[in-house]
């Protein structure tokens, strides 16, 4: 089995798999990889005894070598160039009158491709810019499109919370979000609360949302008969986070208890739905 390490090219991006091809290589490591894009410039964020081989399947591509002081200076050269590239795609897009709004360029290490991220609104005809551009830059070029949270990954930001946002310092991968997990811990579903600023629903809801649901489980259902020290209730509501019950008694008056008071019966109260 060769030995496999996982490599990342941008500070929160997706961590991809290559065969070391026998070079020891530590957390950390800055290595030149070979990948669809031809040679690119990674760091390496698992080692060998990190990897769970059983669970990559796909033939993988080769380090090929640590960094050396020559590529890091190739790099930081070509991150001038990427500028310099934007500015000419940014002219070329205002003279073909292309409604699309540049985020990124990125070369290869060898400076022979290079790829343009854009966003916008629908699909767009880009094939005379890339015609237009590959004859002003003498490289191959590459146009891609992203949707919102893509483009706020790549751009970055401050959340709500007043942090950097976590897609772009830390997540790899984005996962899916939905309603429901906002239900599920009861918040607010108004769209300014639970959405971040690329207006999608916030990656954060998903951290939580396991916690909550077992923690619900333990709770009896809203409208539940309960039996506590001073004789039975009707449970109208509940804080799972403190696993405290929320109980209407038979005089009207309502207290709260803790879970650990109440033995829940089998029949729900006359009148009374049931936690759906």
């Amino acid at each position: 089995m060769a030995d496999i390490v996982g490599v990342r090219f941008k500070r929160a991006g997706r961590a991809y798999y290559f065969d070391s091809g026998g070079i020891e290589l530590e957390v950390n490591d800055c290595v030149v990889v070979e990948t669809a894009r031809g040679l690119e410039l990674g760091r390496v964020v698992v080692v060998p005894s990190q990897v769970k081989a059983n669970g990559i399947t796909k033939p993988l591509k080769l380090v090929v070598r640590k960094a050396e002081a020559e590529d890091r200076e190739r790099a930081t050269k070509l991150e001038e160039k990427e500028k310099e590239a934007l500015t000419g795609c940014a002219e070329l897009i205002v003279e073909l009158r292309l409604p699309m709004k540049l985020l990124s360029a990125e070369y290869n290490l060898d400076g022979s491709r290079l790829t343009i991220f854009f966003s916008a609104e629908g699909r767009i005809d880009f094939r005379e810019l890339v015609r237009q551009l590959s004859n002003r830059l003498k490289v191959r070029v590459e146009l891609r499109q992203i949707g919102p949270r893509d483009e706020t990954k790549l751009m970055g930001g401050f959340g709500r919370c007043g942090r950097p946002i976590c897609c772009a310092t830390f997540l790899g991968e984005l996962s899916p979000v939905s309603i429901k997990m906002a239900k599920e811990q009861n918040l607010s579903l108004n769209p300014m609360k639970i959405s971040g600023i690329c207006g999608r629903l916030l990656c954060c809801l998903g951290y939580e949302c396991e916690q909550y649901r077992a923690m619900k489980a333990k709770m009896p259902n809203v409208g539940q008969s309960v039996s506590m020290a001073t004789g039975v209730a009707s449970v109208v509501g509940g804080n799972p986070l403190a696993e405290t019950v929320l109980v209407e008694l038979e005089s009207g008056a309502r207290v709260e208890l803790p879970l650990s008071e109440i033995t829940t019966l089998n029949e729900t109260a006359p009148g009374k739905k049931r936690r759906g």
